[in-house]
C-alpha cells in the first residue's frame, strides 16, 4: 500500500519541479498543462489528477516558496547573552535560506508571474509579509528588556532584512550573479550588524 503512493508523491514532485522549470523559461502565460506533462514525463490527466489547473498548480508554488521563506531559524530572545551573538545567528540562518538554488528558481518564477497579475502579487507579498516574523519577535523581545530602542520591530526588521537581500538575494535574482560564498556571507552579516546595532542598540 506503501509503494503506490511513494509513486504518487513521486509524480506529483516531478510535476512541481517541471513547472517550475516551464514557468521560469516561457512565463505563466504561455505555459500549458501539456507542456508541463510533457517534461515531468507524466500524461496530462495525471497532472491534472493532482491539480485541477494551471492556476493551482501554480499556487502550489507560491506556496512553497512561502514555506521556504518563512523556515527560519527559530531563535528566541535571550537576556543573558550579547545581542550580536543572537542576531548573527539569524542572520546567517537567514543567508543560508536565500542562498538555496531552488528558492531563487522558485522566486524567479514567482516575481515573473506576479509582475503580470497584481492579484497574484499581492497575495505572495502578504503571505510572505506575515512572517519574517521571527526577526520582528525578537527586536520586540530586546526592546522590552531596554537593550534595543523604541523603534518600529516590524521597520527595523525590515530593514535588516533589506540590508541581507540587497547582496544575497535581489543580484542573483535580477542580475543572475552567483550566491555569495560562505566568506561572503559573514561579510554580509557583520556588516549589517554593524549598521543594525549602531543605529539602535541602547
Amino acid at each position: 500500500m506503501t509503494a503506490p503512493k511513494r509513486l504518487t508523491d513521486r509524480k506529483r514532485e516531478a510535476i512541481i519541479q517541471a513547472a517550475i522549470a516551464e514557468f521560469r523559461d516561457n512565463g505563466f502565460e504561455i505555459t500549458s498543462m501539456d507542456k508541463i506533462a510533457a517534461t515531468a514525463g507524466v500524461s496530462k490527466r495525471t497532472v491534472y489528477n493532482h491539480f485541477p489547473s494551471k492556476e493551482e498548480l501554480f499556487a502550489e508554488i507560491l506556496n512553497q516558496l512561502w514555506v521556504r521563506v518563512t523556515a527560519e531559524t527559530e531563535t528566541s530572545y535571550r537576556a543573558d547573552v550579547p545581542l550580536r551573538e543572537q542576531l548573527r545567528a539569524l542572520l546567517m540562518a537567514k543567508l543560508q535560506m536565500l542562498g538555496d538554488d531552488n528558492l531563487l528558481d522558485l522566486a524567479r518564477v514567482a516575481i515573473a508571474a506576479t509582475i503580470h497579475s497584481p492579484e497574484r502579487a499581492q497575495d505572495m507579498v502578504a503571505r510572505m509579509g506575515e512572517r519574517e516574523e521571527g526577526l520582528t519577535v525578537w527586536i520586540r523581545a530586546a526592546q522590552a528588556d531596554d537593550r534595543l530602542k523604541a523603534v518600529a520591530p516590524e521597520f527595523a526588521a525590515q530593514q535588516i532584512h533589506g540590508l541581507l537581500k540587497s547582496f544575497a538575494f535581489w543580484p542573483q535574482i535580477s542580475m543572475g550573479q552567483p550566491g555569495l560564498s560562505a566568506e561572503e556571507q559573514i561579510t554580509v552579516a557583520e556588516s549589517a550588524l554593524d549598521m543594525f546595532l549602531a543605529c539602535y542598540q541602547l
